[in-house]
């Protein structure tokens, strides 16, 4: 069955540029689907799906937007009504890869409807914001910008080889077939930072010698977010959260901020979890100059020439032991929390750089305090690197999930 490029854009004043690469992947054999979502004039390149019904899908109506005096509201609707199709589109099998092409507001719309699709689906974003930061466009998923060079505003000697290069490339990906597995694996999440590797690793030794695949995701909030929206998508069964240092970024103003929901995605898809506070000891930073001027007497420790660390104090490590428990407490499928006595990190172990008794202590009774009666809570006299305590996270991740 031949399969299908979705296309979405504003057509009011892209339409030639749309109609160019609409042509180019159809001489590659795929068909397309061009959805509109400009609001301003008549499409110039008739659509498979019209800006009036993307309006609707995002309850609004086209004729105020398009009279431009709510520019704000028009965004909103066309970035509301774009994800409910294409999210449709894909559900109903008629969506293999999409691609959208525009400036920062084209960008914003098209891409957020890219963010409904399960990573693996291609995506591709041919964008005037393609060079710098495009985090807060790509959110959590895979969507591959392409950096429109010039303005996506005509067709000329540069355009249309980023245009052409565009269309092979999303042509490239439709096409090409994932090599099936020899055996596909249950797949576990494992959070992990430079200060948890050792843990980390051996636990995900046992999971693999007990038959699972184990994914692993740096803790620098892009990859909190990432492991969380996987589990969201329902490709995981089962979570060994070893490194909730995203945590300390979001109560300290870190760097490597995962948002104040960090932990809970586990709990709302209903699949076993395992959670440890491993590395609230530290809250990430640039560098040292860059901080926060109120935390320069605190405790630092510089990473590396671009990284600084800053100890958690008590009242820091109070607060994330209440949003530890509270990710434990909303939990539908089993769930315990393993602490490490002897510190959470590599440098939080006795005569370590990080090392404070009592700042951990205000994590560990905070997490008690607040914990639901029923759910374990396991304390080793151990550092969260030792071989002993990785032993017990997974034997504890594996009894988990054998009981679900």
């Amino acid at each position: 069955m031949t399969k299908t490029v979705v296309l979405v854009g504003a057509l009011d004043t892209k339409g030639a540029e749309f109609a160019f690469v609409k042509t180019l992947i159809e001489n590659a054999g795929l068909k397309t689907l061009v959805v509109d979502f400009g609001v301003m004039g008549a499409p110039t390149l008739t659509p498979d799906i019209s800006h009036a019904e993307v309006a609707q899908a995002g309850n609004g109506d086209l004729a105020r937007l398009a009279a431009g005096e709510h520019k704000d509201e028009a965004m909103e609707v066309m970035a509301a009504g774009l994800a409910i199709i294409v999210r449709r589109l894909f559900d109903e099998g008629r969506l293999d890869g999409i691609l959208g092409m525009g400036g920062s507001g084209g960008t914003s719309i098209a891409t957020r409807a890219m963010r409904t699709l399960p990573v693996g689906t291609p995506k591709v974003m041919v964008s005037t914001m393609g060079g710098g930061d495009v985090s807060v466009y790509a959110g959590a998923k895979d969507i591959t910008f392409m950096p429109s060079v010039v303005d996506v505003a005509g067709i000329n000697s540069i355009s249309r080889a980023i245009y052409t290069n565009a269309a092979g490339a999303i042509a490239g990906m439709v096409k090409m077939e994932t090599p099936a597995s020899k055996a596909e694996k249950p797949l576990v999440t494992a959070s992990m930072f430079g200060n948890t590797t050792k843990a980390v690793d051996h636990a995900r030794g046992i999971l693999e010698e007990n038959g699972y695949e184990v994914l692993v995701f740096h803790a620098t909030g892009a990859g909190g977010k990432t492991m969380e929206s996987l589990i969201a998508d329902g490709y995981i069964v089962g979570s060994m959260d070893i490194t909730t240092t995203e945590l300390a970024d979001a109560v300290c103003g870190g760097v490597f901020d995962a948002g104040p929901e960090r932990g809970l995605a586990a709990s709302r898809a209903g699949i076993p979890a395992v959670i440890v506070p491993g590395c609230v000891d530290m809250a990430n930073f640039w560098g040292v100059e860059t901080m926060p001027e109120k935390y320069h007497s605190r405790t630092l420790y510089r990473w590396n020439p671009n990284v600084t660390l800053m100890r958690t104090n008590v009242e820091e490590n109070t607060r994330m032991g209440e949003m530890l428990a509270a990710a434990a407490n909303a939990a539908t499928a089993p769930v315990a929390i393993l602490l490490p006595l002897k510190g959470v990190s590599m440098l939080d172990s006795e005569g370590g750089q990080f090392w404070d008794p009592a700042a951990d202590q205000a994590c560990f009774d905070a997490i008690k305090r607040n914990l639901k009666p029923g759910i374990p809570v396991i304390e080793l006299d151990n550092n969260i690197n030792d071989p002993e305590f990785s032993a017990k996270v997974a034997e504890t991740m594996l009894t988990l999930l054998k009981g679900a």
